[in-house]
């Protein structure tokens, strides 16, 4: 059996799953199941104290994005930090970790970003015994516009400030979370770095608005006749995450900042991918939402299924593995070139890959009156819209094109040595360098 067993800056877990700071980790009740049903870690809901008393909407706090088969692809939530008082949560969160030592406790703060307000709560926090804290510099609605939230995580100079003083008045690890509405997720990484963070986790929500109704004109959720932008999460922002992750994990000034992987995670298969992405453990919210704190069953079983079935021995086996393997589109070997070719005994003539192509790409695949299906080699350009809209997985594939093999559509032959793309005089990266 694989170990799941992670250290993540120190905080030990029996599993790499954690849940984030949201609905799911916000009061002892849910933290306890959560961790009966074999939760490694939360990060406790964002508390916070000084400024405008928390109050959140009596209304509906979700819009929600459906796929064809009314699945949840995503979640808009205008809810805001916790509304319940700063010393209930703390003696709540004192008990857990009491009856819980071996979870991971990491509670997430927001307070003003002044650095008395800093300095009068973390120790109150960590009294609690918790193991870490968690800086939302994410939140992107209701808190940005008091000067919190993303309003700090899009300022790397306020980053790198707030983090100083918490590494100042806290022995704790201090894990910054990053919000994904800015242009360059990296010079928010490096000023946490810069500030001393042990460790950055991202992503947080994505500002967004999910719907409108069209019958009262108001954006969903509505309250009252009135909606506003919330924070998007869910399947939906994964891709946005993984890439954030990634060049977060490949940046020489932050490649061994560890990183909590956030976004989408639904499956065993979207943590590995996190995981190799440069992710030292995972945080969930929208799956534990829709499903249930029971998913951690499946999470638990089919990654250590999949780490036996490849010999990894720990989750840090395979950690930042594919993180080598990202690079700038410049550096893409363009002598590599492959076909699609087309199963007959597995296609249900469908027709979808042809209206595909025919209409929206190149006009690389014939049907003939029978309704048969070909690939036209001097059209195809392997762009593989074929394979995406197939219903029939493993139907249409990739063929790899081998040395001395003639590309019907460039005239070229495959050239025997194009393995070293970076130095080949056909890239244009390295045209420009000389």
């Amino acid at each position: 059996m694989a170990d799941l067993t992670t250290d993540f800056v120190g905080i030990k877990s029996p599993n790499p799953f954690w849940l984030a700071s949201a609905p799911p980790t916000d009061k002892e009740y849910n933290v306890r199941r959560a961790f009966e049903a074999g939760w490694g870690g939360v990060v406790w809901k964002t508390l916070g104290e000084a400024g405008p008393p928390i109050v959140n909407v009596n209304g509906p706090r979700y819009g929600v994005v459906y796929g064809a088969d009314r699945r949840v692809l995503g979640i808009n939530n205008i809810e805001l930090i916790t509304d319940r008082p700063l010393e209930t949560n703390l003696e709540e969160i004192a008990r857990v970790k009491k009856d819980f030592p071996d979870r991971a406790v990491v509670v997430s703060l927001m307070v003003p970003c002044e650095e008395q307000s800093w300095k009068a709560i973390l120790p109150r926090v960590e009294d609690t015994g918790c193991d870490g804290i968690e800086l939302n510099f994410g939140c992107p609605h209701g808190m940005s516009e008091r000067g919190m939230g993303s309003a700090v995580g899009q300022v790397p100079e306020y980053i790198q400030m707030v983090t100083e003083w918490c590494k100042e008045y806290s022995d704790l690890p201090v894990i910054v979370k990053l919000t994904p509405n800015i242009t360059d997720i990296r010079y928010p990484a490096r000023a946490a770095n810069a500030g001393g963070a042990d460790a950055v986790s991202l992503i947080n929500t994505v500002s967004s608005i999910t719907s409108v109704n069209l019958d009262t004109m108001s954006p969903e959720p509505s309250i009252d006749g009135k909606g506003s932008h919330g924070g998007y999460c869910g399947q939906a922002v994964k891709p946005i995450a993984l890439n954030m992750v990634a060049e977060i994990a490949r940046d020489p000034e932050t490649a061994q900042l560890p990183i909590s992987g956030i976004g989408g995670v639904t499956t065993w298969r979207d943590a590995a991918e996190f995981l190799a992405l440069g992710a030292g453990n995972v945080q969930v919210c929208t799956s534990a939402m829709v499903y249930g704190y029971g998913i951690i069953k499946e999470l638990t079983a089919g990654l250590s299924d999949w780490m036996d079935e490849k010999g990894h021995a720990s989750v840090a086996d395979f950690s930042r593995m594919a993180v080598p393997n990202v690079t700038d589109w410049q550096y893409l070997n363009l002598n590599y070139i492959t076909k699609a070719r087309i199963d007959p005994e597995s296609c249900i003539k469908c027709g979808r890959c042809f209206a595909a192509c025919e209409d929206t790409s190149h006009q690389a695949i014939k049907m003939t009156p029978d309704r048969t299906f070909e690939v036209i080699d001097e059209e195809c350009v392997a762009c593989n819209l074929c394979i995406d809209v197939c219903p029939v997985e493993g139907c249409i594939t990739m063929e790899e094109l081998k040395p001395g093999d003639l590309d019907k559509r460039t005239g070229r032959v495959v050239e025997e040595e194009y393995a070293n793309w970076t130095t080949h005089p056909n890239n244009p990266a390295a045209q420009a360098a000389e």
